[in-house]
């Protein structure tokens, strides 16, 4: 049985530059989402040479603006799709949160991609031992 699931989708209550700015990491967070994971990490280590570690609400503000902008990374789905677009626009204001990959410590299974900002999970609403990291880009 299927449950019928609302995804909140509002764009305008993100101002119009930085809306275009996140339909641009989204982007490119969809097209490296699509690539493999050594190719994604290795990509990610690149971009975020140099860059300060995000605060949490930093790292926070961004993934609410990415989770407003792009239906596809407020699914739950889309979790690959949502990190990656929220850790490359922290990178735009010389940030960078930790990105991970991992997995629920609690069954069922369950492969998740996220990222943290002062060692918590930003955004996730689940205590910073919830999930277990496989990899990570601090």
């Amino acid at each position: 049985m299927t449950l019928p699931e609302a995804v909140t989708h509002e764009p305008r209550t993100v101002p119009l530059g930085r809306r275009v700015e996140v339909r641009l990491v989204v982007v490119l967070a969809r097209l490296l989402a699509g690539r493999p994971p050594r190719r994604i990490r290795a990509v990610l280590r690149r971009v975020s040479h140099g860059a300060r570690p995000a605060r949490y609400g930093e790292a926070r503000a961004a993934r609410d603006a990415v989770v407003a902008v792009s239906l596809t990374c407020a699914a739950p789905e889309g979790c690959l799709a949502r990190s990656l677009a929220t850790a490359m626009l922290c990178r735009l204001h010389g940030r960078w949160p930790t990105w991970c990959v991992g997995a629920r410590m609690l069954p069922p299974f369950a492969a998740h991609a996220w990222v943290e900002a002062e060692g918590v999970p930003v955004g996730e609403g689940v205590p910073p031992d919830y999930f277990r990291a496989f990899f990570t880009v601090p």
